[in-house]
């Protein structure tokens, strides 16, 4: 009888302490109901904020091309089996890879800072990197931020602190450069994606032309000079032996350098050939103004309620 009792006073005390332990949601609503002027002024405000932010964000187009690695020549098989014969000259020797280490080689330069300076000042684009504001639509033709660039005396006048100038440094060109250029290889086909992300679409098509250009011209001119210093090494190899079968294996080494210059000559397409080529965006890749819109008003709903809860429970 004894253990009954206490057993029950026990449930008693327990089921007491469970309304103090819960929360109620009818006061949580009630709560809420009570400073809904608060949380609607907090979230049109920051509705209001998120759609003039959305509005003043510019336009960025995307122009994107698809390229393949271009096969590699025979000639690369025929002088790694003729090296192979004679590998004491190996190292004086362009061996030349094959197309899938040229293409990986190629796509490493072209995320590189030194290819990335050659051709901002090779083609002179340095405002059109950094200080662009704004593209008009109606006269195709860009506005610069007047705090950052003069573009009527074509100087750079933007406030800066040491060690930073007024004209912006290669490194500061090459980080902006490495947020709108975008490479994806894909590891099934081999296929490469290569993009440009600028304010004025045909920017972003030029330049996206530009960098399959000239990294082909550079890849070019690397083999070329590279095989031209193998033709000087065996031919100094050739004067210092009289051995007629040593002598005709270096000739056939010439030759097949002859021919890697004589391809890199005749081909623009050196290293990456375009199926796709670059076009004109008609439709911008973002801002997503919507978007920013929706996530802007959610936020300032969710702080306004957290801000009267908080405020509430304060209270107590």
């Amino acid at each position: 009888m004894f253990n009954e009792i206490k057993k029950v006073q026990i449930g008693e005390t327990i089921s007491n302490q469970h309304p103090n332990d819960e929360i109620d949601l009818l006061e949580l609503f009630s709560v809420i109901w009570k400073g809904k002027w608060i949380i609607i002024i907090i979230t049109a405000f920051f509705a209001a904020g998120s759609v003039a932010y959305a509005i003043k964000q510019p336009n960025i187009y995307k122009s994107t091309t698809l390229l393949a690695p271009v096969d590699s020549d025979q000639s690369n098989s025929r002088l790694a089996a003729l090296t192979g014969q004679f590998s004491g000259l190996a190292s004086g020797i362009n061996l030349c890879s094959g197309s899938s280490d040229k293409t990986q080689v190629g796509i490493e330069v072209l995320k590189s800072l030194q290819f990335t300076s050659e051709f901002v000042q090779k083609h002179q684009i340095l405002p059109e990197l950094l200080a662009v504001e704004h593209w008009d639509l109606s006269t195709n033709r860009l506005k610069f931020n007047k705090k950052l660039y003069d573009a009527k005396t074509k100087k750079w006048v933007r406030k800066v602190t040491a060690p930073f100038e007024p004209e912006p440094s290669m490194l500061e060109a090459y980080e902006e450069f490495k947020r709108i250029v975008n490479i994806q290889t894909d590891k099934e086909n081999g296929m490469i994606l290569l993009s440009v992300e600028h304010k004025s679409p045909f920017i972003a098509k030029a330049w996206t032309e530009l960098l399959i250009q000239d990294i082909n011209t550079i890849m070019k001119e690397r083999d070329v000079a590279e095989a031209n210093k193998s033709i000087e090494f065996l031919r100094a190899q050739i004067q210092q032996t009289n051995i007629a079968d040593i002598r005709t294996i270096l000739f056939k080494l010439i030759e097949e350098q002859a021919k890697i210059i004589m391809f890199a000559k005749v081909r623009d397409e050196y290293i990456f050939k375009t199926i796709d080529p670059a076009f004109i965006p008609e439709v911008k890749t973002r801002p997503k103004r919507a978007l920013i819109c929706v996530l802007g008003t959610l936020l300032g709903a969710m702080l306004a309620t957290m801000l009267v809860l908080i405020r509430h429970f304060c209270k107590q």
